[in-house]
């Protein structure tokens, strides 16, 4: 089922989240572990992250350094298709722009569709770590709205090669990303909602947000949203606090700013186990202001660990 069915034939708030695929060498077994828990509440989706590759530099014979590109994290098809077949609920592949020729993500959608997998979250992706801006593949796509493109021209039976005959079509729902504080990229917070309109008139279906901790902001950006024409589902993405390092990890990587309160809560902590104490009680009060509001679904960032998560939906579900 696509998400936006999932979203229209619910009359109460739904709750999806995302997990992290394992790390190179691990099983499938940890992610199982992380999502056994949370099906008692019943979700009706999982989102499965991709990670693009990165570059190691390796000391030859001769002395010299050869590239040699890696990735920590495969396996993110597999594990969707894994999903559906254990749990028997929708997974939604991260697809990006990053890493990938127009040909390639064509094969990576066919095998989706091959899968019975109808539901994609589009994204441009991070730049590697050695370049200082995104810089796409040869032949590949730029941005999102690019990539979006591409997946709704599947969706009308339309491929690269123009010579292939009896096409079908494709039925992929298609979600993408907004910023509530604004992408790290833009220059201001005009810029990025033209730029999501784009996304949605290109073929985005639904947006989920980056992690957000002060509720004022995500409507306000839903409000803004609204005001400018996008009126596709928002669903808000929530991450409860666990360790007192968040305080600075998460606004340098995800360029968000915490709110004074839930700082000062968490500074004063004397360890990890007080600071995830604090940030289960402020994700039980944002979630339970937001579904107040009449989200249509809250979507957790749970990094493959259930507990914090676990918590909260106990109170607020």
């Amino acid at each position: 089922m696509k998400v936006t069915d999932h979203l229209n034939n619910s009359k109460d708030t739904l709750y999806s989240f995302e997990i992290l695929p394992p790390l190179k060498g691990q099983t499938i077994e940890s992610i199982y572990g992380a999502i056994d828990p949370l099906m008692e509440f019943k979700p009706p989706f999982i989102d499965v992250t991709y990670h693009r590759e990165e570059f190691v530099y390796k000391k030859q014979d001769n002395g010299l350094h050869k590239k040699q590109s890696i990735r920590k994290r495969p396996g993110t098809v597999a594990i969707c298709a894994a999903i559906m077949n254990r749990y028997n609920i929708d997974a939604i592949p991260h697809i990006i722009c990053g890493g990938f020729s127009k040909d390639q993500t064509e094969y990576a959608l066919i095998d989706l569709n091959f899968l019975g997998i109808n539901n994609i979250l589009a994204l441009r992706g991070d730049p590697v770590a050695s370049e200082k801006s995104f810089i796409p593949e040869v032949d590949g796509h730029q941005d999102s709205c690019s990539l979006i493109d591409q997946i709704k021209m599947m969706n009308d039976g339309v491929y690269l090669d123009e010579n292939l005959e009896n096409l079908t079509t494709s039925e992929f729902c298609i979600g993408v990303a907004g910023y509530p504080e604004k992408h790290y990229e833009a220059p201001n917070m005009k810029s990025d909602i033209e730029f999501l309109k784009k996304k949605v008139d290109a073929g985005a279906d639904y947006i989920v947000t980056q992690m957000f901790f002060d509720n004022a902001k995500f409507f306000s950006f839903v409000d803004n949203c609204r005001a400018n024409g996008i009126d596709v589902p928002i669903i808000p993405g929530i991450k409860p606090i666990t360790v007192k390092s968040h305080l600075m990890s998460l606004p340098r990587h995800f360029f968000i700013e915490l709110p004074e309160d839930l700082t000062n809560a968490v500074s004063a902590c004397k360890d990890n186990k007080a600071v995830r104490e604090v940030g289960i009680e402020w994700g039980i009060q944002q979630c339970k202001e937001l579904k107040a509001a009449g989200v249509p679904c809250i979507h957790f960032f749970t990094m493959s660990r259930h507990g914090a998560t676990y918590k909260i939906l106990s109170e607020v579900y």
